[in-house]
């Protein structure tokens, strides 16, 4: 909004010409965020907790938990409604990459968010079934990939991480990759979300990392120094990555151990599948596998406990999954776990930005 009605004005007022600047709208958008979570989140805690939408914790999980026992959920709409607003504010709204971004947060956000509905206010035993749910976030994937695909300044072609010479073309078929990114990691991050502050650190981790690689891809000179595809229009993502920054701080205000709110699948379905977006847009699909490296570890750990335990007809790999809960039934404290995540996380960033200049 700034960017659309303020910006124009520069011809009279030379000072607004800073509101062009990718730089300094990330900077504003990402504070916008944070302050919008920082000051709503006490009314939205206390509306939820008026209204009995607590967590529920399984009888099977760590003992440990069962202290979180109807803490506030659902604070996932916390986090969208202010990355929603910063964008408007912030971001140019007539940018096709930033449309489909929040796009990507309506739809995504919807299915997070019936299916905390079903559970939390109709009191129902589990939201959506795991198919249902599925195959709903693949055809919203496949929409927001088609819309991808249809950019004009797209290119259908892969970025390999370490590899600036070979970069297969995928074609119409990038459709459904583009699905399987955004998808994957819109579940990776909802299997993540189990301790206090254990997915939004990571995530806030993630989307600073990918600030930096929108920004190099939308910068001529650094893309061409760094080997990097340049694609004009993904610039602007940059705004959005230090947007979904700044929500995410606001939210592990509150969210931190111990927890006075859970993000619950409001959150972190679509801060998933926004994430697997940025990612494609980006040209930098690939590396999400180490960018998100904690994210695939989590749910890699579920997928090889069910497996296996099917296989073996009731053996088990880990104590029990996803991942983080291994380490607590192994006596690991909660925050011992959640900052060696964090740790691990840092790590897996900084590996992924030394990729620009390791080709």
């Amino acid at each position: 909004m700034f960017y659309q009605f303020i910006y124009p004005l520069h011809e009279y007022f030379t000072a607004l010409n800073i509101f062009r600047y990718i730089t300094f709208r990330t900077i504003y958008g990402s504070l916008t965020a944070f302050l919008i979570c920082l000051l709503l989140g006490p009314f939205v805690i206390k509306g939820l907790r008026k209204m009995q939408i607590g967590q529920i914790i399984q009888t099977d999980g760590p003992k440990t938990h069962m202290g979180k026992q109807g803490t506030p959920t659902m604070g996932g709409i916390l986090i969208l409604f202010s990355i929603f607003m910063s964008t408007i504010l912030w971001g140019n709204l007539t940018n096709h990459y930033v449309s489909i971004l929040l796009l990507t947060v309506l739809l995504f956000g919807f299915i997070g968010f019936f299916d905390d509905y079903l559970m939390q206010v109709k009191k129902r035993n589990m939201g959506f079934t795991a198919k249902g749910k599925f195959a709903i976030q693949v055809i919203f994937g496949l929409v927001i990939g088609f819309l991808i695909y249809k950019c004009p300044d797209f290119n259908t072609s892969l970025t390999i991480p370490f590899f600036k010479d070979f970069s297969p073309d995928l074609g119409i078929y990038y459709i459904p990759f583009a699905c399987l990114v955004i998808v994957g990691t819109s579940n990776a991050v909802n299997l993540t979300d189990g301790l206090d502050g254990l997915a939004i650190a990571p995530y806030i981790v993630a989307s600073v990392t990918y600030m930096f690689f929108a920004y190099v891809a939308g910068h001529t000179q650094f893309a061409e120094y760094l080997h990097v595809r340049h694609i004009a229009s993904a610039g602007e993502i940059t705004v959005i990555c230090g947007i979904l920054a700044g929500a995410g701080l606001g939210f592990l205000w509150f969210n931190a151990h111990p927890a006075q709110v859970f993000m619950g699948d409001s959150g972190s379905i679509p801060l998933g599948a926004i994430l697997g977006t940025v990612a494609v847009v980006t040209k930098q699909e690939i590396l999400l596998l180490i960018v998100g490296g904690l994210f695939v570890i989590e749910a890699l750990s579920v997928i090889i406990q069910v497996s296996y335990f099917k296989i073996t007809k009731g053996k088990r790999v880990f104590r029990m999954a996803p991942l983080h809960h291994h380490f607590e039934l192994k006596g690991w404290h909660e925050s011992k776990v959640i900052v060696r995540f964090w740790i691990i996380a840092i790590i897996l960033a900084l590996i992924s930005l030394s990729t620009l200049k390791i080709r």
